[in-house]
């Protein structure tokens, strides 16, 4: 009888393998194709599943799978905020993160438990050193607009996920009405808008504008490749500093539950965290990964950062203040 268990034991684990081999995945992703194309290849080549992937911002995917319901074919949503993902918990969307997926996490594990985290960006000014003085810089960024001397030389990116997820936290932190204020304030010094955070940085490069509100890593890349950007950190806990958490869940529409557990342990490997830190100079929230040595350690970029919710960060409020004030 012991024999005969073992044997239908290991016949079941054979037959659970084959399965997840077979299934074939569906990711709705809110992170760019340029990041999320090798890690999804890497791992088909290793397990056999296949993975189709939907590219699209939060916002869009959001509004997807709302109107998909139960018929949507996704299997994981792959958020670029924690803002978002914190709305598809909210919503219901999200199963509940098995124990062995949520113990690979070291660091802001949502108290929700929809979802894993799978790296953090932290707001920063990236400054061209050629023209500014960090010490002439503010210690918050509610103070940025005072910076005449940079009119029409500032530049941001009002329809990008991460500068809404920091207006979101501005509204935690300074209010509903001074953000509001602040928009219109940073709106008369007339700043430079940009379709994305690479163009901004090429700006700075190019000399167009000489300040900028990004994400770290948007800076570390064109360091690395020999351009001179500064990276400022606003005062500890300001929301210019803001912790951007990316994430996944497995969605409760999903018909490859199994694959879908084993795609998010993959992400959360020391191979696939090791990527994100050495390629994307992200900072990691697995274990058994070294951090660039560019990057401020892990608890130092968390100290700057503002102690928010950042699964509740009021999204809808900080759109609707940025369509009030003309800027989507």
């Amino acid at each position: 009888m012991k024999l005969q268990s073992v044997l239908v034991g290991a016949a079941l684990a054979f037959a659970s393998l084959a399965q997840a081999q077979q299934a074939t995945l569906t990711v709705y992703s809110g992170r760019g194709q340029a990041l999320v194309e090798p890690l999804v290849r890497q791992f088909e080549a290793e397990t056999g599943i296949k993975v189709n992937v939907r590219y699209g911002r939060d916002a869009e995917i959001l509004a997807a799978l709302q109107e998909e319901g139960s018929r949507s074919p996704a299997d994981i949503f792959w958020g670029n905020t924690a803002g978002a993902l914190g709305v598809a918990a909210e919503r219901g969307l999200f199963l509940r993160v098995p124990d062995p997926i949520a113990q690979r996490v070291t660091a802001f594990l949502p108290a929700s438990r929809q979802w894993v985290p799978l790296t953090v960006r932290l707001r920063v000014l990236a400054y061209n050193p050629a023209k500014v003085k960090p010490e002439e810089l503010p210690r918050s960024i509610l103070d940025l607009p005072k910076l005449t001397q940079y009119k029409g030389r500032i530049g941001w990116t009002p329809t990008y996920s991460s500068f809404q997820d920091m207006i979101a936290a501005m509204v935690l932190q300074f209010g509903e009405a001074r953000t509001r204020q602040w928009l219109a304030e940073m709106k008369a010094l007339e700043p430079k808008a940009y379709p994305s955070n690479p163009a901004m940085m090429e700006a700075i490069r190019s000399g167009e504008i000489d300040l900028g509100s990004t994400n770290h890593y948007y800076i570390q890349r064109f360091v690395r490749a020999g351009q001179q950007i500064g990276t400022y950190y606003f005062a500890d806990g300001d929301a210019g500093n803001l912790a951007l958490v990316t994430g996944a869940g497995i969605l409760k529409t999903s018909k490859n539950i199994q694959a879908a557990n084993r795609f998010l342990l993959w992400l959360l490997s020391p191979k696939a965290q090791q990527f994100f830190t050495s390629e994307i100079i992200e900072y990691p929230v697995g274990r058994g990964v070294v951090l660039s040595s560019s990057l401020l350690p892990l608890n130092q970029a968390v100290a700057k950062s503002p102690k928010v919710d950042f699964e509740k960060l009021p999204l809808e409020t900080a759109l609707r203040l940025l369509r009030e004030a003309g800027l989507l």
